[in-house]
């Protein structure tokens, strides 16, 4: 595809159109954290300074997200654009800088890789100033250091669980849990949006949820929906399952078991109105937890249930639907706990769990884009996060035909990631593909083979032919022995293996291998095959490559003949024909 002509003008020349922001919501109720709020104000008063929001002691839920998300939208800044990035991981980041580049400039994102985008985005950051980036929910450092390296003229905010030192100068706010008057102003908030309430037994009710934000967000939103429920009733249902109990000032407390206690009886209610919808949660719940595309959500054969389980599981915050209502977002404490296997609860039966798994993973092969249209490209790209998630985690038990489903994935996202340059990712993919399908389908399965000639495939474009070659030769023996010497495939396998043998420097190994499938497309498939000449046109190189100029010469004429005839004077293939035509005749003068 040519590049449109915004590809070459430099990103210093590039001004930001209006509109760009993708900041994220924050909680309709956003109560305390004045002194956090200040200390932002203060630290971001200057210029290119980053700030770290941490959580004490890392705990999920208290909102660091909210904080920087109700800062940037309602504080008197004056940046602009501002960039919200999900910076969980080096491939998050680079998908942020992607996502920035092409809401710059929308035309580049079905021209340019992903690799290419981001370093556009980054380029832009690093010629402008007055912007805003937010690096959301960081993980490692090391993900956002080349960042933070280039990006030096306008301000950065960073969220993230460890409270370590970003870079020189920069200004951390530690993050603790809501005060109590604070919790119950928001908790009380919550209930009474609708009217007057029985509040009896809110402070309790705080206390028991640790004072942790998304908790007391989760109860608020129950209490708010069952309006003849009152706090101190909640109370007692919390009490009534005791079971994933938590003594709140032990050290070494686990969050997820306090939010467990919490969605135990939001679920309970939910399972009431929409039996549906838990099953929904627990399905989505294997995705990523932001920006999930409905389309992982569809059901064809009943809809209306669908959109029902969604509704209810929004009214009761378990989800969070995007603004632009094109996808939602879940916390990830909740997936968490709805994927974790726990007997005593109903909600989260082993069995049960794993049917969900099954289902994340037949929905998400069925929604994969085609992988040689770039058109598809930014839709690849949105479902990658929740092909990192679905693929990351290895439970104990599972169906043989999910695990293949998975290893189909895995095999199509590792070919598009390598053919977007991203090759380090590409060959995780691949041998995750190549490994499943040697275990569930043997080492004989044409899937078998195939992921295997793909995983050789990324090694040689990531410059490892070395590992190629072995994956190849191996390839190609099972092919002949399996599918036999004249299978398509066994053509393509000897092709690419003479390839490799070529790319090595070895055009000894590769020669033979080529003439053998020139012959073999020239008898089965037709003189005139699109792939007949493909082969023509790769013996002919080789020919060229050993110095058998007078050898090469003859193969290119024919194929320059054969293109004309049958592809037209005007055909791309055509024009590489003639080009290798004469570059040919002026080497051999």
């Amino acid at each position: 595809m040519q590049p449109p002509p915004e590809a070459f003008r430099p990103p210093a020349e590039v001004e930001a159109p209006p509109g760009i922001d993708n900041l994220e919501a924050w909680p309709g109720w956003f109560v305390g954290r004045e002194p956090e709020l200040a200390r932002l104000d203060a630290a971001l008063a200057g210029e290119g300074v980053p700030v770290v929001v941490a959580a004490v002691h890392g705990l999920g839920g208290v909102g660091k997200s909210s904080l920087a998300a109700y800062w940037a939208g309602t504080r008197d800044h004056g940046c602009a654009p501002m960039v919200w990035i999900h910076a969980d991981s080096k491939q998050g980041v680079d998908r942020g800088l992607a996502g920035l580049a092409a809401r710059l400039q929308p035309a580049l994102a079905e021209v340019l890789t992903v690799q290419d985008l981001a370093e556009r985005g980054l380029q832009w950051l690093s010629t402008h100033t007055g912007w805003l980036l937010i690096l959301d929910n960081v993980e490692d450092p090391a993900d956002i250091a080349p960042v933070l390296a280039r990006a030096r003229t306008g301000k950065v905010l960073i969220t993230g669980r460890l409270s370590v030192p970003w870079q020189a100068g920069a200004v951390i706010v530690s993050l603790d849990v809501l005060a109590a008057d604070e919790a119950q102003r928001l908790l009380t908030g919550l209930i009474t949006a609708g009217g007057p309430r029985d509040l009896d037994g809110v402070a309790e009710l705080c206390e028991a949820l640790g004072y942790l934000p998304l908790a007391v967000e989760q109860a608020g939103a129950y209490l708010a929906h069952q309006r003849f429920t009152t706090p101190r009733a909640y109370l007692r249902l919390l009490t009534d399952h005791p079971a994933p109990t938590f003594d709140r000032a032990a050290a070494g407390t686990d969050p997820q078991r306090t939010i467990a206690r919490v969605w135990r009886v939001t679920l309970d209610r939910i399972a009431e109105l929409e039996p549906a919808a838990g099953e929904l949660l627990r399905t989505l719940a294997w995705y990523a937890p932001d920006n999930i595309p409905l389309t992982l959500c569809w059901d064809p054969a009943d809809q209306i249930t669908v959109d029902a389980a969604l509704g209810v599981l929004a009214a009761y915050n378990m989800i969070t639907p995007d603004p632009g209502g094109a996808g939602l977002s879940i916390h990830r404490l909740v997936q968490a706990v709805a994927r974790t296997p726990d007997a005593d609860d109903p909600h989260r039966d082993p069995e049960a769990i794993q049917q969900a798994r099954a289902r994340a993973a037949a929905t998400l092969h069925a929604g994969l884009p085609d992988i040689q249209n770039p058109a598809t490209w930014p839709a690849w790209r949105n479902l990658l996060p929740h092909i990192d998630a679905l693929t990351s985690y290895t439970p104990t038990s599972g169906s043989e035909s999910t695990t293949a489903t998975i290893a189909t994935i895995c095999n199509n996202t590792g070919i598009f990631l390598n053919d977007q340059g991203l090759h380090a990712s590409a060959l995780d993919y691949l041998h995750h593909a190549r490994t499943d399908c040697e275990r569930v389908l043997g080492d004989e399965h044409p899937d078998t083979l195939a992921s295997r000639n793909n995983l050789a495939l990324a090694h040689q474009s990531a410059g490892r032919v070395g590992e190629a070659i072995p994956l190849l030769e191996r390839t190609l023996a099972d092919r002949e022995r399996i599918l036999g010497e004249e299978h398509p495939n066994t053509l393509t396998s000897r092709n690419n293996l003479a390839l490799a043998h070529r790319t090595a420097n070895r055009v000894g190994e590769a020669i033979p291998l080529y003439e053998r499938t020139l012959t073999d497309c020239e008898r089965i498939l037709g003189e005139e095959h699109p792939n007949t000449l493909t082969s023509r046109n790769n013996l002919a190189g080789a020919y060229r490559a050993a110095g058998r100029v007078g050898e090469a010469i003859p193969l290119y004429e024919r194929n320059l003949t054969d293109a004309e005839r049958i592809l037209g004077p005007g055909h791309p293939t055509t024009g590489v024909a003639r080009s290798n035509l004469a570059v040919v005749r002026e080497r051999a003068r």
